[in-house]
């Protein structure tokens, strides 16, 4: 019998943000390289309730519709979602009814265990439970550490690696106590879909969005002020003949923005939420320019660029903040305009510039597309699991 490389998050899904996007990419990418690979993740919704579902948790099955649609899976990957009787820890909170302790007490030796190969995570107390199962174990880690790692997981042998996006984390990573030889740093990756061409939905977001204006340009991401949004709305009003379009953000975000918008008298500007992926690659192709602000600060040394590579798959001119993570890629000519964080008014005369000299090309920049071809999650998958012994690789299924 095949194993399972099994994937976890301790939420529901689905859900945006960027560690959603990133694990359910993960298993999506093994999926797609021929994996029994599993998404697994929490049910809280009305079947949760049900005792019988506790009995038999896990249960792999395709992705419903909405859930596909949501990520934008292949056909390959398996979705398994855990029963969480929600009213008895709202009702009895205590360490028994807890979500982490009944999936590393209970889920995880007695269900997930005998059908396991290998779990890859972003959840430290599924790692160690995981190791404590007899399970090998790949750790996401994207952040910076609040407290040491136990010395007792992170130098067991079935601990394979712990990956991350940034120097700085894998820096603060070896001072919190992770072995050295242990961590690798790989960025994330994009999914396929963003490659392939959908002129014709392309052109409807044009004829939807542009309206009277003459540009569009497109930010896809979170609704923060450390991401530069508010950068943006600053500099729309000295740009009249650009409309501004911002695709992600929650309902709160998308409100307080479109309220902070109209205060600015900035008329350009629309914020259309979360988008499915199918929606937002035609989104992208269908911009003039790519809009990838930061500011400076503490996020700005480990930010994870997902959409930066969204953004070069769709092959539309791009316009990025000189930040850390992002500078690796200046020498490689696939973003069309740099300018410094917290700089409004150069990130508003860097935009015209691109404007002017990187005219929209509905077939895209082939640079950017050919290169970023190199940074697929399948590509991604492949790289981590040279880090895992041969002995505890899961198998791929026939």
């Amino acid at each position: 019998m095949i194993k399972d490389y099994l994937f976890f998050t301790r939420s529901t899904l689905p859900q945006p943000g960027a560690d959603f996007i990133q694990i359910v990419n993960c298993a999506n990418g093994a999926a797609n390289l021929g994996y029994s690979a599993v998404l697994t993740y929490l049910d809280q919704g009305f079947n949760a309730l049900n005792p019988n579902q506790w009995l038999h948790p896990f249960q792999p099955k395709s992705p419903d519709g909405d859930l596909a649609h949501y990520y934008t899976f292949q056909d390959r990957l398996k979705v398994a979602a855990l029963p969480m009787p929600w009213l008895l820890h709202r009702y009895f909170p205590n360490k028994w009814t807890n979500p982490s302790t009944l999936t590393c007490k209970y889920y995880l030796p007695l269900h997930l265990r005998p059908t396991t190969q290998i779990v890859h995570t972003r959840d430290w107390n599924f790692i160690k439970a995981a190791i404590r199962c007899g399970i090998p174990a790949i750790y996401e880690h994207d952040h910076y550490a609040e407290k040491p790692f136990e010395p007792e997981i992170v130098h067991h042998p079935l601990f394979q690696v712990a990956v991350t996006v940034a120097d700085p984390i894998q820096r603060d990573m070896i001072e919190h106590g992770m072995p050295p030889e242990k961590i690798v740093k790989l960025h994330n990756g994009f999914n396929q879909l963003f490659l392939t061409k959908h002129p014709h939905q392309a052109e409807a977001w044009r004829q939807r969005l542009l309206g009277q204006h003459q540009h569009l340009a497109v930010y896809s991401g979170a609704l923060f002020p450390f991401k530069g949004v508010d950068l943006l709305i600053e500099i729309a009003k000295d740009l009249p003949d650009v409309q501004f379009v911002f695709a992600g953000g929650d309902e709160t975000q998308v409100a307080a923005y479109r309220k902070l918008a109209r205060e600015k008298q900035t008329g350009n500007t629309q914020f259309l939420g979360h988008l499915p992926h199918e929606k937002l690659a035609s989104l992208l192709q269908a911009a003039d320019v790519l809009l990838h602000p930061h500011c400076s600060g503490e996020a700005a040394t480990f930010t994870s660029p997902m959409k930066f590579f969204d953004y070069m798959a769709s092959g539309t001119p791009i316009v990025a903040t000189e930040i850390p993570p992002l500078m690796e890629f200046k020498p490689s000519g696939v973003v069309a305009g740099w300018c410094e964080p917290d700089q409004p008014i150069q990130l508003r005369e860097c935009l015209r510039h691109v404007l002017q000299t990187h005219p929209r090309r509905a077939e895209g920049y082939a640079n950017s597309m050919e290169f970023v071809q190199q940074f697929s999650w399948e590509n991604r998958i492949a790289t981590v699991l040279k880090y895992v012994e041969d002995s505890f690789k899961p198998a791929v299924a026939q």
